[in-house]
């Protein structure tokens, strides 16, 4: 029996380390040519099975293939792109189907946040109705690490890494600056409603009264008087403050401080840039000079600082969703499970999609200090393995050295074009 080929694609804003699970995949898959035969990559996701815009990754070498591991961005794009339901938008999956079939493809495998999940389940239900037996597979990816059940979400490890480096860095240069200059720094981090990253960057602290003196989360209410308070105590302590602050902070009555009014494809409230709106505060009600800075696609490409352990645990996942896809498991997506803090143990358990889409893992109440401008020790054992390792990628002239594959587009065999 001719082996079925695999649909795979990658969604949501990129990661340092979502070409390390697609890796990972196409390694596993390769292993297993009685099980899956090609390997197809939609180009920038789920619109690339809908336009039937294919990349075959069975004409990348073996040598391609292994340095996705350590480069980054999304190797066959991504995309924002949100299937509606079944029963209002049947064309789509109708059109699913069709290219399904047209290229014999029976596992599906999408690499991407919340709303990629979502889409995985909605597209593991349309084999029964639409009667097309499909395998789909999730695996997990974001920076906000807000996806429920796994422990962790790959790509966080890394993006919390290179943040909490670069609050550290940005730290030195103020406290040399403070004393005739800038005395406050506020780091804008990404983060829409959950302050995982926001939170990472007090591992920057090694002693008490170390910088980030101060983090605003979107799990707490954004109460203008106790802020200004707090700044100005850590001015009088320290001679300067330096300020983390998550994209998704609101106010007493829930609205985003730097919402624009505009909504993205997903149908999220567009963030205009919370960091300057915190900067003009300081210096409109203190008096004292600031500086403001947005990483943003910085923090989530930063490849060069990757954290191992993220690494390690992005490629897992990229060859567990093989392993769960042959042996038929469907409607699933492989989830890191954390056996122990110290030594950190993990391993990859399977998770129902149904369970994950659309839900969203916040700091829990016990993570945040008392004054809700910190983190507790509970969230410092949890955090801290998750940056630990390093994983240089390949160097040459002095840059990163990393991989651009050919993604060799595959020949349509439909007559009919859709339009996304």
């Amino acid at each position: 029996m001719t082996p079925k080929n695999a649909f795979y694609a990658q969604s949501g804003g990129v990661s340092a380390v979502i070409n390390a699970s697609a890796c990972g995949l196409l390694q596993a898959a390769r292993q297993y040519p009685e099980k899956i035969g090609k390997v197809y990559a939609g180009r920038n996701g789920i619109i690339g099975a809908l336009t039937e815009d294919l990349v075959d990754t069975s004409l990348e070498s073996e040598a391609a293939i292994d340095a996705l591991k350590h480069s980054p961005g999304a190797a066959f794009g991504s995309c924002r792109y949100k299937l509606k339901s079944i029963d209002d938008h049947r064309a789509q999956y109708e059109r699913l189907i069709e290219v399904f079939r047209a290229h014999d493809i029976g596992y599906f495998f999408y690499n991407g946040g919340g709303d990629s999940q979502d889409t995985a389940y909605k597209v593991s239900q349309i084999g029964a109705a639409l009667a097309y037996p499909i395998v789909c597979v999730g695996i997990p990816k974001t920076v906000d690490n807000d996806l429920a059940i796994t422990d962790c979400s790959p790509g966080f490890g890394s993006a919390a890494k290179y943040i909490a480096t670069s609050i550290r860095e940005a730290a030195f240069d103020l406290a040399a600056m403070s004393p005739t200059s800038t005395q406050v720094f506020v780091l804008e981090v990404m983060g829409r409603h959950a302050g995982w990253a926001t939170a990472a960057c007090a591992l920057a602290a090694e002693e008490e009264g170390g910088a980030p003196h101060i983090l605003l989360l979107p799990e707490v209410a954004f109460d203008q008087g106790r802020f200004l308070a707090k700044v100005e105590e850590c001015l009088q302590l320290y001679g300067h403050c330096v300020i983390a602050v998550s994209e998704g902070v609101k106010g007493p009555g829930g609205e985003f401080l730097s919402a624009t009014g505009v909504k993205d494809a997903f149908g999220h409230a567009q963030l205009g840039g919370v960091a300057p709106v915190i900067a003009n505060l300081i210096s409109a009600n203190l008096g004292r000079k600031c500086h403001w800075a947005v990483p943003d696609y910085l923090m989530r490409s930063a490849r060069h600082i990757a954290s191992e352990t993220d690494v390690q645990q992005a490629y897992a996942v990229g060859r567990s969703a093989v392993e769960c896809a042959i042996a038929g498991k469907s409607a699933v997506m492989p989830a890191i499970r954390r056996l122990s803090d110290a030594p950190y143990r993990w391993d990859v358990i399977e998770a129902p999609l149904s369970e994950v889409a659309n839900r969203e893992k916040l700091v829990p109440p016990d993570f945040i200090s008392a004054d809700g401008f910190g983190i507790t020790e509970a969230a410092r054992r949890y955090l801290a393995p998750l940056i630990m390792g390093e994983a240089y990628p390949p160097f040459k002239s002095g840059l990163p050295d990393y991989v651009k594959l050919q993604n060799a587009v595959t020949p349509k065999k439909l007559t009919t074009a859709f339009a996304v």
